[in-house]
């Protein structure tokens, strides 16, 4: 598949205050000269707070980490995680098609994207809310099939399951995540036969999935207040960026046609 720079796309981009200062904090992991390690965290956060990447963003990463534009955009363009066009402003919903899945139901799943959403992947719904695409295992083969949306995987979908699932999504309601047919986690469908003795029956929720409901990390743009910035690696925690003084991007030499108009 061919991924090339969306034909659309806005004049800049800027990261949050708290997603800037979360960026900065993931560049002081790096020895002086190494800031291009960070550049996938950084790719991810602005798409966390975007939805896609855009170009002004990918420049913007690159500026950051002293890049040249054109390595940031390989990097994008080679992750499939990254959206290189836009996508629904509620909700980019990505059906897992491979085996697993796809014995268990994954095509019927699709059948309710294409008619709920956009009878095509990655074209944004009538409403702007929704997208859609068919991606490769996502690793919960147990709880087949299932769908991801955003961080959160909601599984044990059936098609009546996933179409209230964007009913509620499209009026502003975040379903819970995780198993939708009441099951824990990945035990089997009968109910747990092993460990039985530290299965707690008032448990709905794994872990996991229970601390991004907690901070309200489910189905959004990610904004960097969800939770306070930590940087135990440095003294880049909240409040305590004074002192650290980073690398600043290297001057960029104008194109030459810009050279010459200016002479």
């Amino acid at each position: 598949m061919l991924r090339r720079l969306h034909p659309d796309q806005p004049e800049s981009f800027a990261f949050t205050p708290e997603n800037q200062a979360w960026a900065e904090a993931q560049i002081t992991k790096y020895p002086a000269g190494r800031q291009a390690s960070a550049v996938i965290p950084l790719l991810w956060r602005a798409q966390e707070q975007e939805g896609w990447l855009t170009r002004p963003a990918i420049e913007t990463v690159g500026d950051m980490l002293d890049m040249p534009f054109m390595r940031v955009l390989e990097v994008a363009s080679f992750y499939f995680m990254f959206q290189m066009q836009p996508v629904g402003s509620v909700a980019h919903i990505q059906i897992c098609g491979t085996t697993s899945c796809m014995i268990c139901g994954a095509e019927d799943l699709i059948a309710v994207c294409r008619e709920k959403i956009a009878d095509k992947p990655h074209v944004v719904s009538a409403d702007g809310k929704f997208s859609w695409e068919e991606v490769e295992c996502l690793g919960a083969c147990t709880n087949a099939p299932m769908a991801q949306i955003g961080k959160d995987y909601y599984e044990d979908l059936t098609e009546e399951k996933l179409a209230a699932l964007i009913d509620a999504l499209g009026k502003g309601e975040v379903p819970q995540v995780g198993p939708q047919n009441g099951r824990f986690a990945a035990e089997p469908l009968g109910g747990a036969t092993s460990l039985t003795e530290f299965v707690n029956a008032s448990i709905k929720l794994n872990a996991s999935a229970q601390l991004a409901d907690d901070i309200g990390d489910t189905v959004k743009r990610i904004d960097g207040k969800e939770v306070p910035l930590r940087a135990p690696w440095s003294d880049m925690s909240a409040g305590g960026a004074a002192g650290i003084t980073l690398p600043g991007p290297a001057p960029r030499p104008k194109p030459a046609h810009a050279a010459k108009s200016g002479s």
